[in-house]
């Protein structure tokens, strides 16, 4: 199985020197730069429900959830080292279609998958990835390091792939009940993609880069809003304050929302799975970006004495309270 899916496997980096084929992977990295790691497992059945998510999607979601790790540090990722374990009612034509997936997201990133391992599960599918990077020392941001008075920006729109969850987890409880109905997903593409096919946004970092911004601080959004903002004013020993009516939504996830009866603003705060980036400018900077269709201020940072808070449309200043995201 390890040479059917090493032969589908072409590296892209000038920094892998030696991938998968021996003990360990070789990897050269450019002089003057640190080295970014990070790992991430998933579980079925706590991470993801195979009755609703295909294998190419998992594959795929598996590796950008890593990359957006990498991409939260402004960082550059190259290679990633994938172990799965299986067990026996799962296919050798289901684990092409899980590397398939993987592939795809190693391509459309420019990542190498440089090796790893597989073995056996009693029961359900397990996947780790543990992925690595770079970045200048000058370049790489923390969640430390945000000041009083930053402005606070969020990429993207947010509470679209917590929505998709409860989308499908509905439809799947229709086919348990009726396993003859077709899914009624026409209208919720959106959502559905955005928890099944989430997207790092490098393209976010690349784009900072250009216009001659580093983020003093930063985080992607994989737990919730107000889980990630609480993150990043402990560690950098500040309060917040975000605007209600500043939140970014789609149309489209506002409307399923409403068709499911779901607070639009609850959903951004503490969902989960967006994959969004949640960082900190200077003040200075704000003429930069502030023209950038995909960034939104949202806020500002301000003395830990004055707490972290929401002020909603009606004017009134609310504790936030991180509920966080729970897998299942």
């Amino acid at each position: 199985m390890i040479e059917r899916l090493k032969s589908r496997i072409e590296n892209q980096n000038q920094e892998t020197i030696f991938g998968i084929g021996d003990d360990a992977a070789v990897l050269q990295f450019p002089p003057h730069q640190q080295v970014l790691f990070s790992t991430d497992t998933m579980v079925e059945g706590i991470h993801f429900d195979l009755s609703y998510t295909p294998l190419k999607h998992l594959g795929y979601k598996a590796v950008v959830t890593n990359i957006s790790d990498i991409a939260a540090m402004n960082g550059t990722p190259t290679q990633i080292i994938v172990s799965i374990a299986v067990s026996n009612r799962f296919s050798i034509e289901a684990i092409d279609e899980l590397y398939e997936g993987m592939n795809f997201a190693c391509k459309e990133y420019k990542v190498d998958l440089v090796g790893g391992d597989t073995t056996s599960s009693l029961k359900g599918l397990i996947v780790t990835i543990a992925i690595i990077g770079y970045g200048s020392k000058q370049e790489i941001v923390y969640r430390h390091s945000a000041n009083d008075k930053d402005i606070i920006c969020v990429s993207g729109d947010l509470g679209a792939a917590y929505v998709g969850l409860q989308v499908l987890r509905q439809e799947k409880e229709v086919f348990l009940v009726n396993p003859d109905m077709q899914p009624q997903l026409t209208d919720k593409n959106y959502v559905v993609e955005r928890q099944l096919k989430p997207e790092a946004r490098m393209d976010i970092v690349l784009d900072l880069k250009e216009l001659g911004v580093t983020p003093t601080s930063m985080i992607d959004v994989s737990d919730g809003l107000a889980s990630e903002l609480l993150h990043i004013c402990t560690k950098s020993n500040l309060g917040a304050t975000i605007f209600e009516e500043k939140l970014p939504i789609g149309t489209e996830t506002l409307a399923t929302m409403a068709s499911l009866n779901l607070n639009s603003t609850a959903c951004i705060l503490n969902g989960g799975e967006d994959y969004e980036l949640l960082f900190t400018i200077k003040q200075s900077d704000f003429d930069k970006i502030k023209n950038h269709q995909d960034i939104s201020t949202i806020g500002y940072m301000n003395e830990k004495s004055k707490g972290v808070n929401l002020i909603s449309t009606g004017g009134q200043m609310l504790p936030i309270e991180a509920q966080g995201w729970a897998h299942f």
